[in-house]
């Protein structure tokens, strides 16, 4: 087929976007189905250098991937066939989503992005939330993804352009549950009730799990690609050579044939979904966590560092694994075999991802990542002893961060800098720390998990004297 009849429009054209769900559709496309294109663009000003250089290359770029081994290859990934320009108004994304050849709305954010409390409801305290809520009542775009998704929603309500599915592709647990509620929810405060109604009649929100590393990209990046292949791309990025993507076969408008290049539709993300925020995401945060208080700078370092990879794999092998594949409730998956091979992956060195970009964020990771195998295990009347290690890393991380003797800057969108502060500066920062409701929810305050954390920080801090010594 010569030309495509549908079109995938995408919020956040960053670099595990271009990584992952472009390269599937690329791959699609090289097979001879083309009924499906991709365009997109950022809701933020973010990254100008980058569009810039996209929109005068076309869209296209080179995808550079790196196996475990160390071997390199190059593509040049053409699916993104229209790259839109940031403005304020967010007019030419809104243009796009109104139009009835556009069937999937799809977004890559950050866990913070999200703006969702402890409950998962949406945290209309936020200030860029209040702005935005105040511009959707005055009928304008806003910069969170409330903001914009409302904003391109109403424009296709009016334009009578069709129902769309709305595809989250980010690590957000129960992301398109979680994502349609606060929608819904910011809909409701602005005012905007036949909206609401609207999205809740005309849109799918299928849950997704995506599973790629992917690096900032540096000048070295640029370096060897041009080296490589004679194109000097300045939007040029690399990843590993592992991919996945598991999607619920639940969208309201049709989808590409994603499943011939690899995507695996299923009728429940769940179990994929909870191997890999377990596994892999909490993994890569207490790795990262742990390099860090050991003054590395590289994910394959402390990997590779001994008693740091046995924090990571004890972690998993003793607390984690246990509550997710049981006799009740069997997972699909070999998580012993997943365990082995995230540990793979982040050994190689060839990635060269650093310890700041996957610390980063600790407020939203540890509720999303690590709380809930701490609130299984403790149902179940089991240790937590493994698990505590990661909250307690990350306590002496806040700590180096208070103290002002981080090697980095430090960012995390859902931290209250103050609130962190006063857990770092309190009598009993350990106390402090097992009270903070972002942090645990209902578990703040429970004496199983304040004397877990007591033990685990001991642990930590023996930890760290001992390998520094």
């Amino acid at each position: 087929m010569s030309t495509h009849t549908h079109l995938i429009l995408h919020l956040g054209l960053g670099s595990f976007h271009r990584a992952h769900q472009a390269v599937y559709l690329h791959a699609l496309q090289a097979s001879g189905d083309r009924r499906w294109a991709l365009a997109g663009g950022n809701i933020r000003p973010d990254m100008p250098e980058t569009i810039a250089a996209l929109i005068a290359q076309h869209g296209a770029y080179t995808l550079e991937t790196v196996s475990a081994a160390g071997q390199r290859s190059y593509t040049r990934i053409t699916a993104l066939q229209q790259v839109l320009p940031y403005t304020p108004d967010l007019a030419a994304l809104i243009r796009l989503g109104a139009d009835p050849a556009t069937r999937i709305l799809s977004f890559t954010v950050t866990e913070a992005g999200y703006y969702l409390d402890n409950r998962h409801q949406l945290d209309a305290s936020q200030a860029d939330i209040q702005a935005d809520l105040a511009a959707a009542r005055a009928g304008r775009a806003g910069s969170t993804l409330y903001g914009a998704l409302s904003a391109i929603l109403r424009a296709r309500r009016a334009a009578a352009a069709g129902p769309i599915t709305l595809l989250n592709c980010d690590n957000l647990q129960h992301n398109g549950s979680r994502a349609r509620g606060g929608l819904l929810q910011f809909l409701e405060l602005a005012g905007e009730t036949e909206l609401a109604e609207w999205v809740s009649r005309n849109t799918a929100s299928p849950n997704a799990m995506v599973d790629r590393i992917t690096p900032r990209p540096t000048p070295a990046v640029r370096e060897r690609v041009l080296a490589a292949t004679g194109v000097d791309d300045a939007a040029a990025l690399m990843s590993e050579d592992f991919i996945q993507w598991v999607i619920e076969d639940d969208f309201i408008a049709g989808r590409p044939d994603w499943e011939r290049v690899g995507v695996e539709m299923v009728a429940s993300v769940q179990p994929y979904e909870e191997a890999k925020l377990r596994l892999l995401n909490a993994t890569h945060s207490c790795i990262a966590w742990a390099g860090t208080l050991l003054g590395l700078h590289y994910i394959h370092e402390g990997t590779q560092h001994a008693a740091i990879r046995q924090l990571a794999y004890d972690y998993v092998s003793e607390d984690t694994i246990p509550v997710l594949d049981t006799p009740a409730q069997p997972s699909p998956l070999d998580l012993h075999a997943y365990r082995d091979k995230v540990l793979e992956r982040f050994a190689n060195p060839a990635i060269a991802d650093t310890n700041q970009r996957v610390a980063m964020d600790g407020f939203a990771k540890i509720p999303g990542f690590i709380a809930p195998t701490l609130r299984e295990r403790l149902a179940r009347g089991e240790s937590i002893a493994c698990v505590a290690m990661l909250p307690a890393l990350f306590l002496a991380f806040l700590q180096r961060w208070h103290a002002g003797v981080l090697s980095y800057r430090y960012q995390d969108q859902a931290m209250d800098p103050a609130a962190a502060q006063a857990i770092c500066t309190a009598p009993d920062p350990v106390a402090a720390f097992a009270a903070d409701t972002t942090l645990w929810g209902e578990l703040a305050g429970d004496a199983r998990l304040l004397a877990a954390l007591r033990l685990a920080s001991k642990r930590v801090q023996a930890f760290v004297a001992e390998q520094r010594a």
